[in-house]
């Protein structure tokens, strides 16, 4: 007996369904929430769980199952995720915008008229009550000639080290109240 991964309940013969791009093992009171996948000749577990945004099925399999292996053979690296790429946002952002509008003598109307934005958003981003959206932070150092970003990986540097794995546990990160 196989439990439905939608309701919980014992069934003895799961159909697969797709549910907004997953695919579950579900009873048959609960296909009606998803389509129903056809099984191809293949095993269905290798490619349950992909994460490759290829459309071909057959190269899918083995991309994921290549780079599932490689990953967890590394031990002490991390996996890079799409936020390391990214540059973060300096938490003085309000500070840099302010202090370059009032180098040039511009008004925080005259910036805004500038910047082809509204006033009130120059008021929200000098007051920090905002961040500005990747459109507005490159027109913003485009036009200041300040820089905005701190690097992505900057902030990574205090979780380095841990356990002699090389991978952390609740242990290390928690600090009890006793």
């Amino acid at each position: 007996m196989v439990q439905c991964e939608m309701c919980g309940a014992e069934t003895s013969s799961p159909k697969t369904i797709k549910v907004e791009g997953a695919q579950l093992d579900v009873c048959s009171n609960c296909t009606d929430f998803g389509t129903e996948v056809k099984q191809s000749s293949g095993s269905s577990t290798s490619t349950k769980y992909s994460t490759d945004s290829s459309s071909s099925g057959g190269s899918s399999s083995s991309t994921t199952t290549g780079s599932r292996g490689s990953s967890s053979s590394g031990g002490s690296s991390r996996r890079s995720d799409m936020f390391d790429d990214m540059d973060e946002i300096v938490t003085d952002y309000d500070d840099r915008i302010r202090n370059a509008r009032e180098e040039r003598d511009l008004s925080q109307s005259d910036l805004a008229n500038e910047l082809n934005e509204k006033a009130s958003l120059i008021r929200k981003l000098e007051r920090g009550d905002t961040l500005p959206s990747d459109r507005v932070q490159s027109k913003l150092e485009r036009f200041l000639e300040i820089d905005l970003t701190g690097g992505g990986s900057s902030g990574d540097t205090e979780w380095e080290g841990g356990s002699s794995t090389g991978s952390y546990t609740l242990g290390d990160v928690v600090k009890r109240k006793d």
